[in-house]
């Protein structure tokens, strides 16, 4: 694609991780306000929750790690798994630039390190020191938010970001620069679940001005005449979010709807995560990367086309054998009598 049919066709692409972490931490934090409100709060609603969240997300998480690990190990050469060590623990883009093997984890890492760090200070807040759940929700989000953007512009008067690649190992993917993305989300959720009738009042207005603001910020960011300014490298990643937030209001109100869409929408929400695990490193690198196209297909626009819809119907029909017969079992076993009995003990 030419530099300048690439420059426009930019403009229309959202960074879509960032839009997730915001309607993650949403989600996430309404949960975590209906398990704070319950009266018997206590240290096993804290390892409730994280058993909740972790079979939800760690084990699907695990079995595409492992696979990639036997695929490396038999196809690759001088490759060790002691070198891909902190994949295990999510350590790998805590502090530093995320590694090529398994680059989709980037954001599953950012997720983890929020279900860990912020249950645990609010439940610390809570039953410690006492204090309110509304303020301990506030105080947690806004401090987190302050300390991490505090943290990007300290990095970018260190180190500044000389190309985009550069801004985007060293600020957009990792744990310490990212975790205030979340943040807003659960912002969202205090919103909703303590000033409804403000946060419902508002949605239309909000909602503009959240598609405004991102329009605008698209606009003032491009990768391609990147430039590392302090707006790029500290607070782009925080209007992004706020405006994220101002869809939240509307888009929260949204019913269920049906017919054919409505069921083609819903499946590839369910099999989302799934999706995420496997569209890069397992479909693209190796199958599609493996196949030789030029053996078999001699037009260059004619193989790009077939390896496009090869790659979303390998991706969608892999997730959903994925979902069905690995993550939605063990998704379900978390609430089976099994994990319940040891909860209890």
């Amino acid at each position: 694609m030419p530099k300048s049919i690439a420059v426009k066709y930019e403009l229309f692409v959202m960074d879509g991780v960032s839009i997730f972490f915001v309607l993650s931490g949403f989600l996430i934090g309404d949960i975590l306000l209906k398990t704070l409100g319950s009266k018997y709060l206590s240290t096993k609603s804290l390892i409730y929750f994280w058993v909740r969240r972790w079979f939800r997300t760690i084990t699907n998480y695990l079995f595409v790690l492992v696979l990639l690990i036997v695929l490396n190990s038999c196809f690759t050469n001088h490759f060790s798994v002691w070198v891909i060590k902190k994949y295990f623990l999510f350590c790998q883009n805590l502090f530093y630039c995320h590694p090529g093997f398994f680059p989709d984890a980037w954001s599953l890492s950012i997720e983890e390190w929020f279900y860990l760090i912020i249950p645990f200070c609010l439940f610390l807040c809570i039953l410690i020191l006492k204090a309110s759940v509304k303020s301990s929700v506030l105080f947690t989000a806004i401090t987190m938010i302050l300390v991490v953007s505090l943290f990007r512009y300290l990095r970018f008067n260190h180190i500044g970001a000389t190309s985009f690649s550069y801004w985007d190992l060293n600020y957009r993917k990792q744990v310490v620069t990212r975790l205030d993305s979340i943040m807003y989300g659960l912002l969202g959720a205090y919103l909703q679940y303590y000033y409804k009738a403000f946060w419902l009042h508002y949605k239309s207005i909000l909602f503009f001005c959240g598609v405004m603001i991102l329009m605008i910020s698209k606009m003032m960011f491009s990768k391609y005449h990147f430039n590392g300014t302090v707006y790029n490298c500290v607070f782009s990643f925080s209007v992004n979010s706020i405006a994220t937030l101002f869809l939240l209001p509307y888009l929260s109100t949204i019913h269920k709807a049906t017919g054919l869409w409505f069921r083609i929408v819903s499946t590839i929400s369910i099999i989302s995560y799934s999706m995420y695990l496997l569209n890069l490193s397992v479909v693209q690198y190796w199958i599609i990367k493996k196949i030789h196209w030029s053996g078999f297909v001699s037009n260059e626009i004619a193989a790009a086309y077939i390896q496009y819809f090869l790659y979303w119907i390998t991706t969608i029909l892999l997730s959903i054998l994925l979902y069905k017969y690995f993550e939605l079992p063990t998704t379900k076993f978390r609430d089976s009598p099994i994990i319940k009995r040891w909860l209890k003990q």
